[in-house]
């Protein structure tokens, strides 16, 4: 059967989100040609009967005056952005004056992912629920709060979550049990600048309890469709031990979020801070995503991101029949006529990391296993690269994303990890528990 491909896209980034976006766009029959800049050793590949040709570019995700030459240049139907930085820089503004289609917030809409004290004071002004804050710039202050709020709970016991307020990859936010321990975290951000200008200002939080969950929204200004229910798994060990991560795993469909819970998310979450930033004139396109707490009182809101999650993408990608559509739909304003065609099952994803990540690690290891076909299973690359003789290896934290769906969940977690069985490179590590440790 003749397609229709003419489009070509850009993808802006190089981890496992932009191979997982790259490889879902490739399949559409409007799309001739996936570009990403820079890229990873798997985010190339021929065209197929089913998918298109995608090939690296080599331009940082931050050189946003050569990113739009090189749109402009080969007449990009598209432009995709992955990370955070590109955005919080401006790169839609850039784009959007000149006349070049880009899929993402504004630099003015980002702040709700750039500045985690603007996030609070916006859900507090539109009434969106969130935990209990306070914000602060100076040292001094922010300690004497945090001793005053140690009195005041006395003698129950002491939690609260000191956040860097700008961006700190994912870094910046300290869970504290006691008060020594909120005042230790608070030296280390606003003296110690272990985030950098990120800890210029805190924000200190309620310390709230329950169930994780992420819900992400694709808008078009005005419009917000909810996708499906994702639930990562942060910490690196099996059971949720150990340090925080970037994750290590996600699932979806998550057990404790249903049709009405989502819709719920949909109506008191994504949809006001759409109606807001409109109403602010600073309209939101793209993707919204509200990391949740189901606690015993309802939900809460924990954060605001302006993008897709990793690895939540690798982990809705391969349920997404039309996300090139869905993507247009937003830039085009046109999100009211789309229906957005998912496959139904279930998708898990499991991460694959160098030893001693999330610190120091070694790269460069060889990776084995990659050239095989696994049934129902995708490879997403995430810190890979080419090495002089031809051979994948190693090279960031966070190596692979085994994404595998099925009917079930545990029909898809059996894929995945069958596939991870076959796949090896020095000391590599992951958590055979994804998708199993009640959360």
């Amino acid at each position: 059967m003749p397609t229709t491909r003419s489009d070509k896209v850009l993808v802006i980034g190089g981890g496992g989100r932009e191979h997982a976006l790259a490889w879902a766009l490739a399949h559409s029959l409007d799309v001739a040609h996936v570009y990403v800049a820079p890229g990873n050793a798997g985010t190339h590949w021929a065209a197929s009967d089913t998918a298109a040709a995608a090939s690296n570019v080599p331009l940082a995700a931050d050189d946003l005056p050569a990113l739009l030459a090189f749109a402009q240049a080969n007449q990009i139907a598209l432009t995709v952005v992955g990370p955070e930085q590109p955005l919080a820089a401006g790169i839609v503004d850039r784009f959007q004056a000149a006349g070049m289609p880009i899929f993402g917030p504004t630099q003015a809409a980002s702040e709700l992912e750039v500045s985690k004290s603007f996030a609070k004071a916006f859900m507090q002004q539109h009434g969106i629920p969130t935990a209990a804050y306070a914000s602060f710039t100076d040292y001094e202050a922010a300690r004497a709060y945090l001793l005053e709020r140690a009195r005041e709970v006395a003698p129950q016991p002491y939690g609260v979550v000191v956040k860097a307020d700008g961006l700190a990859a994912g870094k910046g936010v300290l869970v504290c049990a006691t008060a020594a321990e909120a005042v230790t975290a608070l030296h280390s951000i606003m003296v110690e600048r272990v985030f950098g200008a990120a800890g210029e200002r805190v924000v200190i939080e309620e310390r709230i309890a329950g169930a994780e969950v992420s819900v992400m929204g694709v808008s078009d200004g005005s419009t917000v469709i909810a996708l499906p229910a994702v639930r990562d798994h942060k910490r690196v060990y099996e059971g949720d031990e150990g340090l925080n991560t970037g994750g290590m795993g996600a699932f979806t469909p998550v057990p404790d979020v249903d049709s009405s819970l989502l819709h719920t998310v949909e109506q008191q979450v994504l949809q006001p801070v759409i109606d807001g930033m409109a109403a602010r004139g600073t309209p939101y396109v793209g993707v919204l995503y509200a990391g949740l707490m189901l606690t015993e009182q309802g939900l809460r809101v924990l954060e605001f991101n302006c993008r897709f999650g990793d690895p939540e993408a690798q982990t809705l990608a391969p349920l997404i029949r039309n996300l090139y559509g869905t993507l247009q739909a937003c830039v085009q304003g046109t999100l009211t006529r789309l229906d957005l065609e998912l496959l139904q099952g279930a998708c898990a994803t499991i991460v694959l990391t160098a030893p001693g990540y999330p610190g120091t690690y070694p790269t460069g290891a060889p990776i084995s296993g990659l050239d095989r076909s696994y049934p129902h299973v995708t490879l997403f690359h995430a810190g890979t690269a080419l090495a002089a003789d031809g051979q994948i290896v190693t090279n960031a934290g966070r190596v692979l994303a085994v994404s595998g769906i099925g009917a079930t969940l545990p029909e898809a977690l059996d894929h995945c990890y069958a596939a991870v069985d076959q796949i090896h490179f020095k000391d590599m590590h992951f958590r055979r528990d994804i998708g199993r440790t009640k959360r």
